[in-house]
C-alpha cells in the first residue's frame, strides 16, 4: 500500500528492452534505497514495482506488457526522472490517501494556470473515468495524493476534466514542476470512491433505475 506522499524523485540511468518487456534502473540516493531489498514494492509515478537487483544505488525494476501500455512508464528514456515512493508500513502516517500502485488509466495535461505561490492544472481524463471524478474528492496523479479542486463534464469539444492546485512543497518534490500542457500522467482514483460510485451503479440498475 501507498500514501501517495512522495518521497523524492530518482532518475533512469538505463533501460534494457526486451520484446513486450522492459526492465529500467533508476540511481535511487539514500534515503530512499535505505534498507531496501530484492522483492520491496517502490512505486515510480504511482505504479508499484518491485525491485529485481540491487547494485549501490542503482536499483534495478521489470515492468511487464500491461505496465507499458496503460502507465506513462512507457514513454521514459535515460534522463527522465520519476516520483519514488516506498511502500508504506504498519504505523506509518497515512497524510495523503490510500492508494494500491495500480494506474487506471492517463490523463493529458491541457491547461495550466501559474500564480506566485501555487500552480493549477487541468487535466483531462478518458470518458470511462469521468464518474469518479467530484469536487474536493481524492486522486492520485503520477503517484501524488492531491484534492480535486474542480471539475468540467464532458462536452462535443473535450472529454471530462478536473484541475488541482500544487503548493511550492509539492512543485519542489515531484516531477509536476516540469509538466507541460501536452504531458500526460498517471491517474489513480480513490479506491474508496470507486466502490461507492460502482456500488450506487450496480443498486440502480437492478432496480432499472
Amino acid at each position: 500500500m501507498f500514501t501517495g506522499i512522495v518521497q523524492g524523485t530518482a532518475e533512469v540511468v538505463a533501460i534494457q528492452e526486451a520484446e513486450a518487456f522492459r526492465t529500467h534502473v533508476l540511481a535511487l540516493p539514500a534515503p530512499l534505497n535505505e534498507g531496501l531489498s530484492l522483492g520491496a514494492s517502490v512505486a515510480h509515478n504511482g505504479v508499484c514495482l518491485t525491485v529485481t537487483a540491487i547494485d549501490g544505488e542503482r536499483v534495478s525494476f521489470d515492468l511487464m506488457r500491461e505496465t507499458l501500455r496503460v502507465t506513462n512508464l512507457g514513454a521514459l528514456k535515460e534522463g527522465g526522472r520519476v516520483n519514488i515512493e516506498r511502500a508504506a508500513r504498519f504505523g506509518d502516517e497515512i497524510g495523503g490517501h490510500a492508494m494500491s500502485g495500480h494506474i487506471m488509466g492517463m490523463a493529458e495535461l491541457v491547461e495550466l494556470d501559474e500564480a506566485p505561490n501555487n500552480r493549477r492544472l487541468w487535466f483531462e481524463v478518458p470518458a470511462a473515468l469521468g464518474r469518479f471524478l467530484f469536487d474536493k474528492g481524492y486522486i492520485g496523479v503520477d503517484g501524488i495524493s492531491l484534492t480535486i479542486g474542480a471539475t468540467r463534464r464532458a462536452s462535443a469539444e473535450h472529454g471530462p476534466r478536473f484541475c488541482v492546485d500544487l503548493i511550492p512543497e509539492t512543485l519542489a518534490r515531484t516531477i509536476l514542476v516540469d509538466r507541460a500542457p501536452g504531458d500526460v500522467v498517471n491517474i489513480e482514483i480513490d479506491p474508496q470512491t470507486q466502490a461507492i460510485v460502482e456500488t450506487v451503479e450496480r443498486v440502480l440498475e437492478s432496480r432499472g433505475v
